[in-house]
């Protein structure tokens, strides 16, 4: 079962590129990211031609996150837990039949936080926060489960081309990587890294400066796998070639290997 996910950066500006990876890659679960529409707005039509079942969470011209799935998808819940009053269109859970039990996906769009000693950041901190504290209930399902999205944290020195350069940065906080440790603390496995040692593999490129052409990027985008998952993990990889496409996301999807 492969399971991917990507922040497409406005998926109505970008349809005709993530038609065209989901045909290439044909993942059976897609998690999108910063989607930038409305429900109603989501160009479902397009992804239903190509065998997909839909479930979004959107929000007008920011945020937004979905799940699209060639299985039947159940139990949708959109909204992180716990956020009484926070509107933004971050999180959207749902639960996959697979051909051995389910797997529980979520397709996660964190707060970027900048600037930091700003409300932002502190916004950052506590969804993360959130995220943690429902990661932690989760595992008492004991299911299959991947948390996968764009978590805005950059985890290590070797997950950006230059660390100095991010020094300042909400994306590479202490404060921020310790709210990432947390997760794996409890029991997450960070899926890429348990199939690759290797530095410099980013999944972010910012359009400015050059950064795509000077290989100036960072690993932000994400898969966390609960433990009963990460036993099932084939394989992990970046789509890092999509960047390359005309009309591109800044961000390239990320994809992992189930046995299910």
């Amino acid at each position: 079962m492969k399971l991917a996910t990507w922040n497409v950066n406005s998926v109505k500006a970008r349809t005709e590129v993530v038609i065209a990876w989901l045909k290439e890659a044909q993942p059976d679960v897609a998690c999108f990211q910063e989607i930038k529409c409305t429900d109603e707005a989501f160009p479902k039509e397009a992804f239903e031609s190509l065998g997909y079942n839909c479930a979004v969470h959107g929000q007008k011209t920011y945020n937004g996150v979905a799940i699209l799935s060639k299985r039947p998808i159940e139990d949708v819940s959109p909204r992180l837990p716990g956020g009484d009053g926070d509107d933004h269109a971050r999180y959207i859970e749902a639960v996959i039949p697979a051909n051995r039990g389910v797997v529980r996906v979520a397709s996660i769009y964190a707060p970027n936080g900048n600037p930091i000693g700003t409300e932002k950041f502190q916004y950052k901190l506590a969804w993360m926060d959130r995220l943690a504290r429902h990661a932690r209930d989760l595992l008492a399902n004991e299911e299959h489960a991947a948390l996968m999205g764009d978590i805005n944290v950059i985890p290590e020195p070797e997950d950006c081309w230059d660390p100095r350069a991010w020094e300042n940065d909400a994306l590479f906080q202490p404060e921020t990587r310790s709210a990432w440790r947390r997760l794996q603390y409890l029991g997450y496995t960070d899926a890429f890294r348990a199939c690759h040692a290797e530095p410099q593999q980013y999944t972010f490129w910012d359009y400015q400066a050059g950064c795509w052409q000077k290989n100036r990027g960072i690993r932000i985008d994400h898969i966390l796998l609960s433990p009963q998952a990460t036993d099932r993990l084939k394989g992990c990889a970046i789509d890092r070639h999509v960047r390359g496409w005309e009309r591109p996301s800044d961000h390239v999807p990320v994809w992992c290997e189930l046995d299910l």
